[in-house]
């Protein structure tokens, strides 16, 4: 039959929150639970009758609760098809069917997240849980399994508007969400073991909450988030973010990140690639600076500060169209303001939290590496020409070596004071990337004298630094490591400009 009647139901679980109506609902349609330890004692403690799996099984739990539930009278129960020779044998041994399964296992996530005892995590590993659980779901076309307590609610409405009768899409539905519920538990398993080890063995992540994007990145190809924003964000207001937004906002993050914790910063973005960054004593002055370096790419880009918006900041913000506002917070009469176009999407960033490990599918498979998150200090840079960097120099080539980490390669970064006058990306070649950038200043009214240049790989050739020092260039950052460095090192030797290496190449493709 497809259609059938809910008459016995094991329960396990580790939060009960949420399974009084789902109890109530079983005493109403006289269902007879089984059950054992604090579920047991929780159910009983709401007026349910409930038989012990001991009584059951004749075995007590043993082995500190290790092994409660891992007997054939239990998975006889849950395992047999409701045929002829299969029920024969549940009577030859006195086996009672069983035709829900409600478990919710041990948190083994948020016990790796919470301490580093090993004791007490390998402790949440569920054994008999995941085992009822993949019991329950492989017979799903004559028992009914939930999984976990996010499937409560579905259950109750079932148990309420059918009566505990459940069909067989029913059933289906939710041995899918079994099997997504004991694929993740397992993979996070493996990768709390393989955590030390070499990347290699095996490529496994698994994120348990999705949200169906309008499209993905054209219309015409659909699109998924997998993921929490709500971690990382409140969703203050505006249309549902699209796919578009969402790797635009990643981007968004990286580069205010190296910020967090500095001086009032705000940063443009477009396409993922910044447009405008700007350090300022205002949030407002930041603003109005990295508008400057780019006003018309600003049209429909992403917008993120590390501080606090202000009213008169929100006023200047709201002069432009956006997409993306994010902020760490944004002050009362600035939302009121803010708020009054509804399409906006406006974020207030509560973690700044990077993945360790990144990756993308390509060809066949998935190239997965660790995240880019090393930014070099003052400490760090080795002068490489006689004359060294003055203190505003070190700090403006600090801040475009941020800048142009997060700009993708090939790319240059000019900067001055604190402010992004321009950047060349995506370029197949260095020069042309410098070309571009001092092209763009100029078209924006801003003299490159005393700007420093920034570099996201070596200098194969000494022809950038000649090109910037022609537009007035005066100091420059790079990783170095060119067989050809000495070249680059005597021209800023022979005409007065400072130098200075950081050992560290930051590719972005």
């Amino acid at each position: 039959m497809a259609s059938k009647k809910i008459e016995s139901a094991l329960i396990s679980v580790f939060h009960k929150e949420g399974l009084e109506p789902i109890v109530a609902e079983l005493k109403r349609l006289g269902v007879t639970i089984y059950s054992t330890g604090g579920t047991q004692g929780f159910i009983e403690s709401l007026g349910a009758e409930v038989t012990a799996v001991e009584d059951l099984t004749s075995y007590p739990s043993i082995l500190d609760g290790r092994v409660k539930t891992l007997h054939p009278k239990v998975f006889g129960g849950i395992l047999a098809r409701r045929e002829e020779s299969h029920l024969s044998q549940l009577g030859q041994y006195e086996i009672p069917a069983i035709d829900l399964v409600i478990v919710d296992l041990y948190p083994f996530e948020q016990t790796v997240a919470a301490t580093d005892d090993e004791a007490a995590i390998i402790e949440k590993i569920d054994i008999g849980g995941i085992s009822l659980i993949r019991a329950a779901a492989k017979n799903y076309k004559d028992v009914a399994v939930v999984p976990s307590q996010s499937a409560y609610a579905a259950l109750l409405r079932l148990l309420k508007d059918q009566d505990g009768v459940t069909t067989l899409a029913d059933r289906q539905a939710l041995a899918r969400e079994a099997f997504m519920v004991s694929s993740h538990y397992d993979t996070a398993i493996f990768n709390y073991f393989n955590r030390e080890e070499e990347p290699g063995a095996a490529f496994k992540h698994s994120i348990g909450q999705a949200t169906a994007l309008r499209y993905g990145e054209n219309p015409h190809q659909a699109g998924v988030f997998y993921g929490n924003l709500e971690d990382m964000f409140d969703i203050i207001g505006g249309k549902a973010l699209s796919y578009n937004n969402l790797v635009d906002i990643d981007a968004a993050v990286g580069l205010v990140r190296e910020f967090k914790g500095d001086a009032p910063t705000f940063a443009i973005l477009k396409h993922t690639n910044s447009c405008g960054v700007a350090t300022r004593p205002t949030i407002l002055e930041a603003w109005k600076a990295a508008l400057a370096a780019d006003n018309v790419s600003a049209f429909g880009g992403i917008l993120m500060a590390n501080a606090t918006i202000d009213r008169a900041t929100a006023e200047e913000i709201d002069n432009i169209f956006y997409e993306v506002l994010i902020a760490p917070g944004f002050d009362e009469d600035a939302l009121e303001l803010l708020t009054q176009k509804k399409k906006r999407i406006l974020l207030r960033i509560k973690d700044y939290a990077a993945q360790p490990r990144s990756f993308k599918s390509l060809l066949n498979g998935v190239i997965e590496q660790d995240t880019d998150l090393k930014i070099e200090a003052a400490g760090e840079l080795t002068v490489v020409t006689q004359k060294q960097p003055t203190p505003q120099e070190v700090a403006d080539l600090l801040f475009a070596n941020k800048c142009a980490k997060h700009l993708k390669s090939n790319t240059i970064v000019l900067a001055r004071g604190q402010q992004l006058l321009s950047m060349g990306c995506g370029q197949t070649s260095r020069v042309d990337a410098l070309k571009q950038a001092i092209e763009k200043a100029k078209a924006f009214g801003f003299s490159l004298e005393g700007a420093v240049m920034a570099s996201d790989a070596f200098f194969p050739f000494p022809d950038c630094v000649e090109i910037a020092d022609t537009a007035g260039i005066t100091a420059v950052i790079q990783p170095g490591g060119s067989i050809r460095d000495k070249d680059s090192v005597a021209y800023c030797d022979a005409h007065g400009m400072a130098m200075v290496t950081t050992g560290i190449r930051h590719f972005k493709h």
